[in-house]
């Protein structure tokens, strides 16, 4: 199988906790070779889109320097067998591009992951809300008079950007606080931008725990992201110490059904962020935390996301079952 990952520049990406390198590796390990395609590099030339890649050559796990990169070539996307979407937000007009020409390759017949049409219909924060069942009381809008009904409601609540990453600009507001008015004037930035408010799940004490479902199976092991002291946020970016955890009998529930829609949808791998009994958020643009995962309990999310590609293509490309 040759894949290719369409991810930030190489240079910013960490060995010791990137999921996209997790992938290259797993790949690489069942004999598949791999390629970084630069994001922002999709060209569309007489209706046949490309990209900048580099082939990759993987180093054994304890090398100084994680891979050694081939010459960048212009590759048509439909050259690849699979190319697997990971470029991190925001989620700007940029990002809203390259879905439309990502959607275009896949008419040159490209397999392209997550797809992207899904990524457009899928905002991580409003993607919760297709699940009721299993959110806490939550509240979209910009018009700062019914947050602070719903802050009166609820005493007690978490504000948050719908384009945010990594725990950025998220605010916990409790009834009396004096600077409601500000946090609400500039998150919204003063009415002009929609926003989410949930109730404050006091259960984040005890992490903020991202699930990883892939093709529809939710791996067995959740990292629990534990804030740090005095803080709130439990993302990893924002100081969250990572604690993988056999999965709940309501995380599992959860994972299935959401896993099942995804499925449906194109979305081979989705990152769930559940914190006590509620589902928060459903990440789609480039979920991570398999290397915690795979370091703590040896269970390689990376792996099953490979054999899950083997499978597809497989079923899609019946000549490929000898070479996967």
């Amino acid at each position: 199988m040759r894949l290719a990952l369409i991810i930030d520049p190489l240079e910013s990406l960490k060995p010791a906790k990137d999921s996209s390198i997790a992938i290259f590796r797993a790949a690489t390990e069942k004999g598949h070779v791999v390629s970084s395609m630069a994001a922002g590099s999709l060209l569309l030339r007489e209706g046949v889109v490309f990209g900048r890649a580099q082939q990759l050559h993987i180093a054994a796990r304890n090398s100084s320097q994680w891979c050694t990169p081939q010459d960048e070539k212009l590759v048509a996307l439909r050259d690849y067998d699979a190319v697997l979407m990971r470029q991190d937000p925001p989620f700007d007009l940029e990002y809203l591009y390259s879905t439309h020409l990502l959607e275009l390759a896949q008419e040159n017949g490209a397999l392209v992951y997550n797809n992207p049409s899904a990524l457009r219909d899928h905002n991580e924060k409003l993607a919760a809300t297709r699940f009721s069942q299993f959110t806490p009381a939550t509240l979209v809008g910009r018009e700062a008079r019914y947050f602070r009904e719903f802050l009166l409601e609820h005493q007690d609540i978490i504000v948050k950007p719908l384009d945010g990453m990594g725990g950025s600009s998220i605010f916990r507001i409790r009834e009396g606080d004096p600077n409601t008015s500000v946090i609400l004037e500039t998150i919204t930035r003063c009415g002009t931008e929609t926003v989410m408010a949930q109730a404050y799940l006091p259960a984040i004490v005890e992490g903020d725990k991202r699930v990883l479902v892939v093709d529809g199976v939710p791996a067995p092991f959740s990292l629990a992201r534990i804030p740090a002291a005095g803080e709130t946020r439990g993302n990893l970016a924002a100081g969250g110490r990572g604690e993988a955890r056999p999965l709940t009998e309501r995380d599992r529930e959860i994972a299935e059904v959401v896993g099942a829609y995804a499925r449906t949808q194109g979305l081979l791998l989705v990152g769930l962020d559940i914190i006590g009994e509620h589902l928060t958020e459903v990440n789609v643009t480039s979920p991570t935390c398999m290397v915690e995962i795979r370091d703590q309990t040896g269970f390689d999310v990376a792996e099953q996301l490979v054999c899950a590609l083997e499978r597809i293509l497989g079923e899609k490309k019946p000549g490929m079952k000898n070479q996967v």
